[in-house]
């Protein structure tokens, strides 16, 4: 396949897939947390935001209705191709680039409102919601030959405080799981990440330093203390619903551990489980929320990777010169930029 061409082709369920090679669709067996999807008449879009080619993956149930848009967004040749059901390599030429780039854009901001790694260890402020729901809504009418009014509302997570605490703030949080009595053995201790899929955003501060623990023995018992950073601006009262856990995981055993909220960080201890003096693996979740497994989607590297361009956008964000570009940085984008010096 070459550069600016997509491949079309029937999927078993009986969809059409509009697609370059090992690019991300909603067919996907799980969501990777650098993927943008865009629900639209009589399918689905998507895009890495890690990737540079602006060409969507196209995932269409109903050819028809996705007909009103798949010439402008491919070009009419690959209306032309979907149409006669032909499987083939076709070249991309969007008819309305306008359409086609507004359509990439939203894809981004509804990522932004899911994804956006959001960390006052790592300095990255949170994106204001208003702002954020604002450019949606109006992307959502400059795409309206695709989306509906729907894709204007935006879910949230719990209620944020209005000024999030520093960096410097974070230091003791981020480090040990919590006070050792001087009677107390610490037999092992940790710092580490957490998959930000298996939770809701606006609970856990996106840090690869976020979630410390330790194991301690005193008076007999051996215990597994954890800590977990909340995200930046996150205040009480929490639903417990959407309050976290935290998995404690040996190679003999397992406890799960409700983890409650005070000051800023997320914390709970429990029994350890056998093998816990050789260290644990702590794994921050929502009780039935999100996925499980499929690590190279969502491990540490890729969210190095979309912090990394995170840094990126807020840099772009913060200079002076006019960027109305397909790419240019979002209103709350440039909110959070400005904000990032009292972060």
């Amino acid at each position: 396949m070459t550069p600016g061409t997509v491949r079309i082709e029937r999927a078993p369920d009986g969809v059409w897939v509009i697609a370059r090679d090992d690019a991300p669709s909603v067919l996907d067996d799980a969501a990777g947390i650098d993927v943008a999807v865009l629900e639209v008449l009589g399918g689905h879009l998507s895009w890495s935001v890690l990737a540079d080619h602006p060409v969507p993956v196209g995932v269409l149930d109903d050819v028809a209705s996705a007909q009103n848009w798949v010439w402008a967004v491919f070009g009419e040749e690959v209306a032309l191709a979907v149409a006669a059901g032909s499987g083939r390599d076709v070249t991309v030429e969007p008819a309305r680039p306008r359409v086609a780039a507004g359509a990439r854009r939203l894809a981004y901001a509804h990522w932004a409102a899911r994804w956006w790694p959001a960390s006052t260890i790592d300095a990255i402020p949170p994106l204001d919601e208003g702002l954020l729901n604002g450019e949606i809504a109006t992307l959502v009418e400059e795409c309206d030959l695709l989306v509906d009014g729907d894709d204007a509302v935006v879910p949230t997570g719990p209620a944020l405080a209005d000024r999030p605490g520093r960096a410097d703030d974070y230091a003791l949080a981020a480090g040990a799981a919590a006070a050792t009595l001087p009677s107390t053995l610490v037999l092992a201790r940790g710092t580490t990440g957490s998959d930000w899929r298996r939770y809701p955003p606006g609970l856990v501060d996106a840090s690869e330093r976020a979630v410390s623990w330790e194991v301690v023995r005193a008076a007999g018992n051996t215990t597994v203390r954890v800590s977990v950073v909340a995200a930046p601006g996150l205040s009480e009262p929490v639903p417990a619903h959407v309050r976290p856990h935290a998995l404690i995981g040996t190679a003999s055993g397992t406890a799960d551990v409700a983890l409650q909220l005070s000051g800023d960080a997320w914390s709970g201890e429990s029994a350890a489980p056998p093998g816990s003096e050789s260290g644990v693996s702590v794994d921050v979740h929502l009780p039935g929320f999100g996925v499980n497994g499929h690590a190279d989607d969502g491990g540490p590297e890729a969210r190095e990777r979309v912090r990394a361009l995170v840094h990126r956008r807020l840099r772009r964000a913060a200079e002076t010169a006019p960027d109305d570009g397909p790419d240019a940085p979002l209103l709350a984008e440039i909110a959070a930029a400005v904000s990032d010096s009292d972060f």
